[in-house]
């Protein structure tokens, strides 16, 4: 018996869920057949539909459902748990580690593929801030968004309950570095989560709170146009925002943030969203990368100058073909990254049957953010929203976009019941060590010396 095609995608995120879902489609016949076989090498058993981040931060979903199964909807694929640490496509090899080899000790495994799809994504961007490794908190995860708004609603009952005032205003004052959407957003869904949250405090109201974005350039939300950027600055700044642009930080050593302008902010809470870079394995490859160390690619989703290796998404320099600019490429954003898995998936079936293969040209539509509840900017097709209209079609477009039926009635039944409903306040912080308690009753008493004789 010959051994089958093995596709190996490297990555559950958006490419890697969508291209892999919709392989299972096309080929069909193939896997039933055992033609085909279909990998998934991810470090997480879900793929994270990160525009729902803030909110889940804010409690408008449940993190739960923020997350799609990968076990679920590929269900005709191999999913390894695990991280690729090399790629050797000249010989048509991967090296990666699993929880298993991990337990085994044996460092490691080498996969074999005949098709490679590259699609890890991307990591945080971060700069070499004094203290940033120590106190940032990133915003790129669904344990960082959980674990931000426990954070938050810490904080306020440290601020709650100090009697020093020091440790007071540096609880309550919350840094947000970078006005791309991921700040934006967490920013404004946060702020209103923990406004509402100050009502059942008896000394502490919406106005003791502190927030600050800082922005390296001179706008924020630069994919909805200037004019609702500007907008969405004066919707931030009525709300008791302080939105510093063209400001930098350059410090947040010793709980204390030190901005290129000056100021000085004691804070216990630093946001760092101030871009992406591409993922680490991508280094660890034999194939060509462009200065920003992204893969080079074709308008076909293919790497340049190999075959059989195929990537979409952050992970990818993909030429921007419907803009007429020689050498512009497409944004590395959500909405370019789930149009180019269709093509990508459709490209690899029609390459492994012999048809010609199709060119990726997809034109940008607008953006939509959320500022908040029933808050929000959007540059559609030529429109410019504000306000509710806008917040209401963030919702739309997101609800339309978030993978499988299951998701979207869940997502819209937690929406109708936060409506009806109060917001939940709970801080679940003693998430992240769940064995503290029984760490607690299992150790040993106290020694207090001896006993006094009777």
């Amino acid at each position: 018996m010959t051994e089958p095609a093995r596709i190996l995608v490297v990555g559950g995120g958006y490419v890697g869920m969508y291209t892999a879902l919709r392989l299972q489609r096309q080929l069909r016949t193939e896997l039933r057949a055992g033609t085909v076989e279909i990998v998934v090498v991810t470090p997480d058993p879900y793929m994270t539909y990160q525009p729902f981040l803030p909110e889940a931060a804010a409690g408008s979903i449940s993190p739960r459902h923020v997350v799609v199964p990968l076990r679920r909807v590929l269900d005709h694929c191999r999913i390894l748990i695990g991280e690729v640490g090399s790629i050797d496509h000249a010989k048509r090899t991967a090296s990666l580690s699993t929880l298993a080899t991990e337990e085994e000790g044996s460092g490691g495994i080498e996969l074999t593929y005949d098709e490679l799809v590259l699609a890890p994504g991307s990591v945080s961007r971060t700069l070499p801030v004094p203290g940033l490794a120590d106190h940032g908190i990133g915003f790129k995860t669904v344990e960082e968004a959980i674990g931000l708004r426990n954070h938050v609603i810490e904080q306020m009952d440290i601020a709650s309950s100090t009697r020093d005032p020091a440790i007071r205003d540096a609880a309550l004052t919350f840094v947000f570095v970078g006005g791309g959407y991921a700040g934006v957003e967490a920013l404004g869904e946060l702020e209103d989560m923990a406004r509402y949250t100050a009502r059942y405090y008896h000394n502490v109201k919406p106005e003791d709170l502190r927030w600050v974005l800082v922005e390296a350039s001179d706008r924020i939300l630069p994919e909805v146009g200037e004019t609702m950027g500007k907008y969405a600055i004066r919707e931030l700044r009525g709300r008791n925002i302080d939105v510093r642009l063209e400001t930098r930080l350059e410090s947040c050593e010793d709980r204390v943030a030190v901005l290129s302008d000056g100021t000085r902010l004691p804070t216990r809470t630093v946001v760092w969203t101030a871009g992406v870079k591409p993922a680490p394995v991508l280094a660890a490859t034999d194939l060509p990368l462009n200065e920003r160390g992204r893969l080079r690619c074709t308008a076909h989703l293919a790497v340049e100058g190999v075959e059989h290796a195929w990537a979409a998404g952050d992970a990818a320099a993909v030429p921007d073909v419907t803009s007429g600019e020689p050498g512009k490429e497409c944004a590395p954003n959500a909405q370019h990254a789930v149009r180019q898995a269709k093509v990508l998936a459709e490209n690899i079936a029609a390459s492994l049957s012999g048809r010609p293969l199709t060119e990726y040209a997809h034109k940008y539509v607008g953006s939509v953010a959320s500022l908040g509840l029933h808050k929000g900017v959007a540059h559609v097709y030529g429109r410019k929203l504000k306000g509710y209209p806008a917040w209401f079609m963030h919702r739309a477009y997101h609800l339309s976009r978030v993978p499988t039926f299951n998701r979207k009635a869940r997502v819209l039944a937690e929406w109708t019941l936060s409506g009806l409903f109060k917001r939940e306040i709970v801080s679940l912080g003693s998430l992240e060590h769940p064995r503290a308690e029984f760490e607690l009753a299992a150790a040993p008493p106290p020694d207090h010396g001896d006993k006094p004789s009777s």
